[in-house]
């Protein structure tokens, strides 16, 4: 999927995706950091979108979870992309993985900043938020399948 204003989106190896889950989530921290529990395993998608040099500047992780739903996991983007289309892009190639593969419940976590894009894509908040000890302010949020 290819946007107007210059990057693409396409599922990736999710090492791929390390150097910017590290960069934007965990501060800068090495990539290595970015890793999580079960990333690797070949039901897991991963989505990325790069710009015209090939750069990943966005990505999302989808996981398959239990009662046939989905949990989203490690979405970001660079922040000289925001607000630009590229997390609603991957997040998008994520809600689509879903539907070419039976449909189904998504949710994740987010932080209260991160919910507006969710909202847009017709998930609803869950509960009241909460302090992750990683991330700080957190949301359930929840997409009906």
């Amino acid at each position: 999927m290819a946007s107007p204003i210059g990057f693409t989106v396409t599922r990736v190896p999710v090492a791929e995706t390390y150097p910017l889950r590290a960069l934007v989530l965990h501060r800068g921290a090495p990539p290595e950091v970015a890793k999580v529990a079960g990333d690797e395993q070949p039901d897991v998608a991963t989505f990325a979108a790069r710009d015209a040099d090939g750069v990943v500047v966005g990505c999302v992780g989808l996981f398959p979870a239990e009662n046939g739903s989905w949990r989203i996991r490690r979405l970001a983007t660079a922040e000289e992309w925001r607000g630009l289309g590229v997390g609603t892009a991957v997040l998008a190639a994520a809600l689509a993985h879903v539907e070419a593969h039976g449909g189904g419940t998504v949710w994740c976590n987010a932080t209260p900043a991160g919910a507006a894009l969710f909202l847009r894509a017709g998930f609803e908040q869950v509960g009241e938020a909460w302090e992750d000890p990683v991330f700080g302010p957190n949301v359930r949020m929840v997409r009906k399948g």
